[in-house]
Formats: structure tokens, C-alpha cells, sequence
């Protein structure tokens, strides 16, 4: 681990042991870090009282030239996403998805005609799947597949500096 790094994670144990800290001595404070139900909820109300701590352990700030850096770009306005075709042939495509607190609209779901699979570069989401009881949550790395007309629907994305995806698109191969 670089010294950085190394600085880094120390000042998150600091600041998550200080708001440990002062949630045991306040009992309103405890009380609302109880009825949080969500990392982000955590996070916004630690910010309130002057900590940082949403930044997982490693994740940097994105540089501020895009190039072809793929965490570079801006993040969109909340509750909308960005995509960009990175790569595009006739039978696949590649994009980049940035999404900042986007969530399908009540009762869409996607029923795509391709075979779709997806790579979290950045943040965290959750995507309901049709017929399945629980929502997968993903974290950065976590892939999936996602088959073709597989109904499906984005439940959450990450707030500012948003959740960044990389997704493939294609089609079977035609049967001669």
C-alpha cells in the first residue's frame, strides 16, 4: 500500500471512530444513525455532523481531464444518467453508463432484445429483477449478466460522484 493510501485509510478509521464516538454519547444521534436504512443515509447524515466517510477504502477522485480516463466525465444531475458509446460494431456494442441517484420510473421495466452484460467501475445500485423476490445489490467490480428479454429494472444508483458502469450489448449469432 503507497503512503497515500496508507493516509487515506487512517483518516476514514478516524473519522468513522470519532462519529462512533459521538453517537455513543448522543442519544438523538444514535437514535437517527439506527433508522437509517441505507449506506447513503449513513453517509448524509455523518456529513451533517462533519464527517466524510462516504469515500470507500482505494476509491480516489476522478482526474479532472476525461481522455480516456472512464471515471473521469462529470457526474450527471441527480436522478439521471449519461451514456456513451464507447465501441460500436454490428453485432455489439460497448457503453459507458454514469448514473447519480437514477432509478427506473415506477412500474418500467427494461425488456431488451440483446444479451446485456455490466461491470460497476464506480459507486454502488441495486437492480430488481422480475419474479425475484430480492433486489441484487452491486458494489464496484461486481459484474452480471443479464439475458435477453430478462425483465429488469434499476432500483438505486449511488448519489454524486455517481455509479459508473460499463455494459456490453449483443445479439445471438444467427443459425445458418
Amino acid at each position: 500500500m503507497a503512503e497515500a493510501q496508507l493516509q487515506q485509510f487512517l483518516d476514514k478509521v478516524r473519522q468513522l471512530n470519532a462519529f462512533v464516538a459521538l453517537s455513543e454519547a448522543d442519544p438523538i444521534l444514535r437514535e437517527a444513525l439506527r433508522d437509517c436504512s441505507d449506506h447513503h443515509a449513513v453517509v448524509a447524515l455523518a456529513r451533517s455532523r462533519g464527517f466524510e466517510i462516504g469515500r470507500r477504502w482505494g476509491e480516489t477522485d476522478p482526474p479532472a481531464a476525461a481522455g480516456d480516463n472512464l471515471l473521469a466525465a462529470g457526474c450527471p444531475p441527480a436522478g439521471e444518467e449519461s451514456i456513451t458509446v464507447l465501441v460500436e460494431q454490428p453485432t455489439w456494442r460497448l457503453e459507458r453508463i454514469h448514473s447519480c441517484q437514477a432509478s427506473s420510473p415506477p412500474g418500467f421495466w427494461y425488456d431488451q432484445s440483446e444479451h446485456e452484460w455490466v461491470v460497476l467501475l464506480q459507486g454502488s445500485a441495486r437492480l430488481a429483477f422480475d419474479g425475484e423476490e430480492h433486489q441484487r445489490e452491486l458494489c464496484r467490480g461486481d459484474s452480471l449478466l443479464i439475458p435477453a428479454h430478462q425483465r429488469h429494472r434499476v432500483a438505486a444508483t449511488d448519489p454524486s460522484p455517481g455509479s459508473v458502469w460499463l455494459a456490453l450489448f449483443w445479439k445471438e449469432a444467427c443459425g445458418g
